[in-house]
């Protein structure tokens, strides 16, 4: 499978319109070769420079049908979307995706997309729960990355004429 998105290139900085920050907009990813046996597709993304080294969660989505091959930028952030589409808790326990926001230095973010043999059903919504889920079903896993950093943050936020938000976050 190949994995890609028309809002940054891998390895690419995101744009500051998908930070928590600013408009909070999911990007859009876009794959193709789906492995014979795909009943579903699921896709996460993590920081993977989250608090206490441990990867923080910013979006959950599965049950994406086998047929699609897009999500486009800006998904609701809803449990539930079209075609079936659920979204679980991310690590700031919002539904949906929450853009990067670190509180210091470059992050990097781990977008998977997933080849699942079937549909799954969580017992809950969380992380943990979720990747536990799609662990059993996976048939074949792409990912992509991409970087955002806090200095990005504060001179976007300045540049916005927003130099009081940005210093108050980004102060020593």
């Amino acid at each position: 499978m190949i994995l890609s998105s028309i809002n940054f290139a891998d390895g690419a900085s995101l744009p500051f319109e998908c930070s928590y920050e600013s408009r909070n907009l999911s990007p859009s990813l876009r794959w193709t070769g789906a492995p014979l046996g795909t009943r579903s597709f699921a896709v996460t993304c993590q920081d993977r420079d989250g608090p206490d080294a441990k990867p923080w969660t910013l979006w959950l989505l599965w049950n994406i049908p086998a047929t699609e091959t897009r999500l486009r930028q800006g998904l609701p952030q809803y449990p539930r979307l079209d075609d079936g589409m659920e979204q679980g808790l991310n690590d700031y326990l919002e539904y949906g995706w929450c853009g990067p926001c670190p509180p210091v230095g470059l992050h990097e973010y781990s977008f998977a997309l997933y080849a699942l043999d079937s549909q799954i059903s969580p017992v809950a919504p969380t992380p943990r729960v979720v990747l536990s889920a799609i662990s059993a079903h996976v048939i074949d896993v792409v990912r992509v990355t991409a970087t955002f950093g806090s200095d990005g943050v504060a001179r976007s936020l300045s540049s916005l004429g927003r130099e009081g938000r940005a210093a108050y976050l980004y102060s020593a």
